[in-house]
């Protein structure tokens, strides 16, 4: 079935799709410290912002984007220019599929085509199938931050990994 999805670099028509997307992650609580749900408008200028070596890249299957990632600024001193924070997200009934794989293989692609020698990510410790998944594509646990950021009312924390390329 994995032969059916395609990857391809992002348009300005996506926009909508990502969004959808990305409420989803947010509702479940198993990807960001968001808590707000995006609108149209939000969307449009994150995605304005990821131009030059900070892509966005989308999974289609059978012509509907299904998952998207991301290379994104980790920090704007120019110290950091080879390290890209990085994020995944993909449509609730299309998780646990492959699809998440199929995009870092080719956001590593893209990472390393435009210059970075790091990608980094954060999740919560809680995220196994996330966690797995990194694991397996060649990240590692750099650390745990306590109480980082709040969900429902309670502190959650947060783990760093990283994937030398």
């Amino acid at each position: 079935m994995l032969d059916e999805y395609f990857i391809r670099e992002s348009s300005e028509k996506d926009i909508k799709s990502i969004q959808n997307i990305y409420n989803q992650g947010i509702e479940d609580k198993i990807a960001t410290l968001e808590t707000e749900i995006k609108d149209y408008v939000y969307m449009e200028d994150w995605f304005k912002k990821h131009n030059g070596r900070y892509k966005v890249i989308v999974a289609e299957y059978k012509e509907q984007v299904v998952g998207w990632a991301s290379l994104n600024q980790y920090n704007n001193r120019s110290a950091y220019d080879g390290v890209a924070d990085l994020s995944v997200y993909i449509s609730r009934e299309f998780r646990g599929n492959g699809i998440g794989k199929m995009l870092l293989v080719e956001l590593e692609t893209i990472a390393r085509k435009n210059g970075f020698h790091k990608m980094l990510l954060f999740t919560f410790p809680f995220n196994q199938l996330g966690q797995g998944l990194y694991k397996r594509m060649g990240f590692r646990e750099v650390g745990v931050f306590k109480n980082q950021g709040i969900l429902d009312g309670e502190f959650v924390d947060v783990m760093a990994m990283e994937k030398l390329l």
